[in-house]
């Protein structure tokens, strides 16, 4: 290992398991002490367990670096402030977060519940912002800043059976961009620097069993370099982003921004002039999530008639 991240304190949300544990464990190896976030729950939020963060600590101390554990609700701004306080109290600083922890409660729209809604939202996304806000408030005070890096997926464009988690992966987008733009400030004001990215990563995870179809998808493992990198000194300047990590694979995502334009003839709009005129001037985007979505229908369909 080359040390990237020699001397840092990084804290990480569920990182008792799958990609959490991945990123911690290969943090650790680069030199961090790590503070190992993680509730110890099942798949959709339940029976917690302090047992899966305690093993993982145990695992870090093996590598010679130091290692703490939080078992609470990320979604509590309590466990957000221990989480980060852990880092301080122990060690001094915390110079990166790493927001992993999430659950899953499955339904097309039109049937999910409030019990199925309210969880999924509060994990992922006020999970993220409980360690965000708490995390930017030591680093926009400390000489060295720090790096915040948000776990969203690919689903935050759209999902058919997880509106809710889609719902919070695109809040995590917004959350991170705001960071992001909230650190930029920071630094542009004279104070240190901080970078805000995400990473939307695909991987054999116990929420990846859950998907009904074939994805494109690698090791846990995979995601961990990337992390890694994003967290250390050498990519401070990387901010406001989206990297896709799969397998072998980075890619990074487009910014969001108006690209057509149309004015009305007159001073307001009316209904007729806009049906009109859509059409031939900013028209509509072509969505390819959908049409990934009728591609693979088709194939389904023709393999039930085979």
């Amino acid at each position: 290992m080359e040390g990237y991240l020699s001397g840092k304190n990084i804290a990480i949300t569920g990182a008792g398991s799958g990609i959490g544990k991945a990123i911690a464990l290969a943090a650790a190896s680069e030199g961090a002490n790590i503070v190992v976030a993680d509730y110890g729950v099942t798949l959709d939020g339940s029976d917690p367990t302090s047992d899966i963060a305690d093993a993982t600590v145990k695992e870090i101390k093996s590598l010679g670096v130091d290692a703490v554990a939080v078992a609470g609700d990320v979604s509590q701004m309590q466990t957000g402030e221990d989480v980060i306080a852990a880092a301080v109290n122990n060690w001094g600083s915390i110079d990166g977060v790493v927001c992993v922890a999430g659950i899953l409660r499955e339904r097309m729209l039109f049937n999910m519940s409030e019990d199925e809604w309210d969880p999924v939202i509060a994990v992922h996304l006020k999970g993220h912002f409980t360690i965000y806000r708490h995390a930017m408030a030591v680093m926009r005070k400390q000489e060295t800043g720090g790096s915040i890096l948000g776990i969203t997926s690919g689903a935050f464009t759209a999902s058919t059976a997880q509106p809710n988690y889609s719902a919070a992966k695109g809040g995590i987008v917004s959350l991170t961009r705001s960071a992001a733009m909230t650190a930029a400030s920071i630094s542009l004001r004279g104070g240190p620097s901080i970078n805000a990215n995400c990473l939307a990563p695909t991987a054999k995870t116990r929420m990846s069993e859950n998907v009904p179809f074939e994805i494109e998808t690698g090791e846990a493992s995979d995601i961990a370099p990337m992390a890694v990198y994003l967290l250390s000194d050498k990519a401070r300047e990387i901010n406001a982003q989206i990297y896709s990590v799969v397998g072998r694979r980075i890619s990074v995502w487009n910014q969001p921004k108006e690209i057509r334009t149309m004015f009305a003839p007159g001073d307001a709009w009316t209904p007729t002039e806009i049906e009109k005129m859509l059409p031939n001037t900013i028209k509509q985007e072509p969505n390819p999530f959908i049409d990934d979505l009728e591609r693979r229908m088709k194939e389904m369909a023709q393999g039930d008639g085979s």
